[in-house]
């Protein structure tokens, strides 16, 4: 931003951001104020906008780039300003406390992420509450800000560090005791007051979730008694039940250790219970909101005392008294209640399956059958449901959960049990057509769990699905449909029922409503009876041939094709290569028509239905080649050649399709090997030729894919080395733009899976090259990219790089290797070990440190003495205090740090000990 820009431009923005009609103007105003709040002036109008505080919006602005900036841009302004600032924001919360509560929040947070970044603030919750408590009209910016202040000490946009988190929290458990009295002070000043009743129990569950309130002292304080009051009573305002009702889930969270928290643990397991009549009440009246804060609590209530429920089953804090509550929200008509406990069955199965114990099964498996009954019930669609079952709306979703949750708990019922207790309702009763479908549905989670070896009663529900008559409901059939697929181990083993199984899926296929599922499970039993199938290919070929005449969305179209591919893959050799040609005949005409086509002339012209169906078909068709046969796909893939070039060179422009034909050809080499050689040369040529104009990343990836194949082949060494370097150009062009690399992280992560592929099929070529210094400095740049898949791609090359150096794998080469590895190292390897300890420590997430711990671990395993020399020099260039003045890392943390890295014996060491010293900076 040019100069200051005046107090009227940033109203005017402002106003144009809110009220402007035309939404350009809208968006220039956005970019425009967003510049504004990065730069430095943002923090002196602010202020002012604060101070004249002539509207709502100029002021929401003006609170918002407050804490903005304190949050991200700290580090700007002198310390001595610090306490100015603070004295400025108290006095702005003040003047502003009537204006709007939006206003108050985001003032409220500036000042809470203040306080935890300026150490000179001592005590700054005796400061507030000394200042503000005696006055009832600052009472509630007081709780907003000792509310937001709690929450706030793990913030992600603050990177405080562990050191000063640590005395943060220390802190504010000390002044603890202050703020709960305050909270009292509060309640007797205002039992009538909803709003500052909420305001306190706000604050109070964020005390609870910081996990600093004495528990014994919370056991016996009055406040916890007005909470289950509140709750208990049926006239309490909905907006004050969900307040309680959180601050009882924040305190029950709070003590997850329950053997350290026992009386207040005790206190809230008594009250969470007393509220199973005040829950039924809330039934009677249908208050939903209230309905749920129940159900919420219930749910967390089992989730704190779960090892007590599974240790000491029905026994004081093992009392399952708590399921039963949860087994009552289950019998609610509303599925979202029963939704909410879902988290807990998935936890308690999962506690069960590994003790593994048939008595502590026995007493949980009669909850269990109650659960899956209730389960049943609510995935039962509304009798006058017309068509087959949505899989994408909020009711398809809970049935997808349900289903998975069966699958998790099954094993404590027992599935052969379960799935013939649901078959018998289906046999012996006469029921209507909704509770039909939602048993089959159930069965259908199960099927796969039950040993499908003699057991009489799969056959017979095999049997009686497939003779389902035409006439009953279309949702009935469809869920059969489903049932059939999740049997097809049955099918395998017995191949008598393949027929009359496939009729009735060709019967569901030619049914637009039904093809869907249908070909999902002709794909099934294709995967599964592969050898039986063989018989059935020409039919399969049939559907293939049609496969536009059915109404079938692509994935399941493509699905088709996979089964069909896994199945030609059995076939005999000979057989392989006329079959392949006709199954890729008819995608490839489709191509050619396309590509003889006019422009415009009202036909389809995306060529990506046709080049998906391909790649699936190269995917899945493995067949086994004896060493000296020659490949039987061999030939239909250089047949294909000359129309996928094509295809790629017409619509070279378009990133969608080229990915997609580049997708193709991958699976077509792999598909054929060593007997895609006719191929390299044009292949490689066309790309070079196309990337130079539109670098499509895609490329990269397809050339990492011939490197896997052909790089340990001497003669076509030298030629993939020009493919590298003809292809790093435009790369390192595109990168060097600004944000080349935080814009472009597909490209990064293709163009690392490339240098990788060649360390590890030939790195000699690549470790003698010109390109290699290139590589090593976007290598070093790209480590502090935090996109998940890019950083990946760079970590692995990185450590494979090295590793090449120490893999002594008995080749003549080894120490050419070692030598190359040595002397990159020599070169590059202090600012290697500086860079990656800063990009952790200020701007990698956490879960990126596995991969980076590899490289630390090659380079030190390589050379460990150099190595602590360098890791020394670089944590001495590490800041070791925060802008606002407190300790980031002392001495003995980074000796301790040094020490544990190299003396690690393994991977994980290091691992371990980066993850701590990283938390110091966070």
């Amino acid at each position: 931003m040019e100069g200051k820009p005046g107090l009227q431009t940033v109203y005017q923005a402002v106003q144009a951001l809110y009220h402007d009609p035309d939404p350009s103007g809208k968006e220039r105003a956005s970019i425009w104020l967003g510049e504004l709040q990065r730069s430095v002036y943002a923090w002196e109008i602010s202020d002012h906008l604060l101070q004249i505080h002539q509207d709502v919006e100029s002021c929401y602005f003006a609170a918002q780039t407050m804490k903005m900036k304190i949050q991200t841009s700290f580090y700007e302004l002198p310390t001595d300003s610090h306490a100015s600032l603070r004295d400025s924001l108290l006095s702005h919360i003040q003047n502003l406390k009537d204006m709007s509560p939006v206003i108050v929040t985001q003032l409220a947070l500036a000042i809470a992420d203040l306080a935890l970044q300026m150490a000179s603030w001592k005590g700054c919750v005796q400061t507030l509450v000394e200042s503000y408590s005696n006055e009832s009209a600052s009472l509630p910016f007081l709780l907003e800000i000792l509310t937001v202040l709690p929450e706030e000490v793990h913030s992600r946009s603050l990177r405080i560090g562990a050191n000063r988190r640590s005395e943060i929290i220390e802190d504010l458990a000390y002044y603890s005791s202050t703020v709960v009295s305050l909270l009292m002070t509060c309640v007797e000043k205002s039992m009538d007051n909803e709003k500052m009743l909420i305001k306190t129990f706000k604050c109070l569950g964020s005390w609870f979730n910081l996990g600093v309130l004495d528990s014994n002292f919370m056991a016996n304080n009055r406040l916890l008694m007005l909470l289950f009051q509140v709750l208990q009573q049926d006239q309490t305002p909905s907006n004050l039940h969900e307040a309680a009702s959180d601050c009882v889930c924040s305190a029950l969270y709070a003590i997850e250790n329950v053997e350290t928290h026992l009386s207040l643990g005790t206190q809230l397991f008594q009250g969470v219970l007393s509220f199973e009549s005040a829950y039924h009440m809330a039934v009677a009246r249908e208050d939903m909101d209230k309905v749920l804060n129940y159900c919420r609590m219930f749910t967390e209530l089992c989730e704190t005392f779960l090892e007590k429920i599974v240790s000491t089953p029905g026994h004081e804090l093992g009392n399952l008294q708590t399921l039963e509550l949860l087994l009552i929200c289950a019998g609610h008509p509303q599925y979202e209640v029963v939704e909410i406990s879902f988290n807990f069955w998935y936890r308690l199965g999962e506690h069960l399956y590994k003790i593994s114990d048939s008595v502590l099964h026995s007493i949980f498996r009669p909850y269990i059958q109650r659960l899956l009954h209730a389960l049943a019930r609510h995935c039962q669609l509304d009798p006058d449901h017309e068509g087959v079952p949505e899989e994408t709306d909020d009711f398809g979703e809970f049935r997808m959960r349900v289903s998975d949750l069966v699958k998790d708990l099954i094993f404590l019922v027992g599935s052969i049990e379960c799935f013939s207790q649901l078959y018998s309702t289906l046999k012996e009763g006469n029921p209507p057509w909704e509770v039909t479908e939602a048993v089959l549905f159930i069965m259908a989670a199960i099927a796969k769990s039950i040993d499908p070896e003699n057991n009489p009663t799969l056959i017979e529900v095999l049997e009686g699905v497939v003779r389902l008559p035409e006439s009953v409901h279309i949702a009935v059939r469809y869920t059969s449909i489903e049932l059939v697929g999740e049997m097809s181990e049955v099918v395998d083993r017995n191949p008598q029922f393949l027929d009359p199984v496939l009729s009735y899926l060709m019967k569901g296929l030619c049914q637009s409503s039904l093809a869907s599922p249908s070909a999902k499970a002709i794909q099934n039993i294709c995967s599964v009876c592969r050898d039986h199938m063989a018989q059935h290919f020409n039919g399969l070929l049939e559907i293939a041939r049609s496969l536009d005449s059915f109404t079938l969305p692509p994935e399941a179209s493509v699905g088709l094709l996979k089964g069909t591919a896994l199945v030609l893959a059995r076939l005999p050799l000979d057989k392989i290569t006329e079959c392949l040609s006709e199954l890729c005949a008819v995608q490839v005409v489709a191509l050619k028509k396309l590509l003889s086509q006019e422009p415009n002339n009202g036909i389809s012209s995306d060529p990506t239905i046709f080049l998906d169906r391909l790649a699936v078909i190269f995917r899945h068709t493995i067949p086994t080649v004896e060493n000296g046969q020659t490949h039987p796909c061999q030939k239909v893939i250089q047949e294909i050649w000359p129309v996928m070039s094509e295809t790629l060179n017409k619509h070279r422009a378009d990133n969608r399709i080229v990915e997609r034909c580049c997708r193709c050809l991958r699976f077509a080499v792999r598909c054929v090997g060593k007997g895609s050689a006719a191929l390299l040369q044009p292949l490689v040529t066309q790309m070079v030729n196309v990337y130079q104009i539109h670098q499509h990343s895609c490329f990269l990836y397809l050339g990492s894919i011939l490197v896997d194949e052909y790089g340990m082949e001497e003669g076509c060494q030298q030629g993939l080395l020009d493919m590298l370097q003809a292809l790093c150009v435009p790369t390192f062009q595109l990168l060097e733009r600004q944000n080349g690399l935080r814009n472009h992280p597909d490209t990064v992560d293709d163009l690392f899976r490339l240098f990788t592929r060649f360390i590890q099929r030939c790195p000699i070529i690549l470790l003698s090259s010109q390109v290699l210094i290139h590589v090593l400095n976007w290598a070093i740049a790209a480590t502090t990219l935090d996109h998940r898949d890019a950083n990946c791609s760079v970590m692995k090359f990185l450590r494979d790089l090295v590793h090449t150096g120490v893999a002594n794998d008995h080749e003549e080469n080894f120490e050419v290797r070692k030598r190359l590895i040595q002397q990159v190292l020599g070169q590059f390897g202090q600012q290697l070990v500086s860079q990656i300890l800063q990009v952790c420590c200020f701007c990698l997430p956490p879960y990126t440190l596995p991969d980076v711990a590899e490289v630390i671990w090659e380079i030190m395993v390589f050379d460990r003495p150099t190595f602590c020399r360098w890791l020394e020099t670089s944590l001495k260039g590490l800041p070791k205090e925060t802008s606002g003045g407190a300790i980031t890392v002392t001495h003995k943390q980074l000796t301790d740090f040094h020490k544990q890295v190299t003396s690690a014996e393994e991977c994980k060491q290091v691992c371990w000990a980066l993850r701590d010293f990283t938390r110091l900076f966070r």
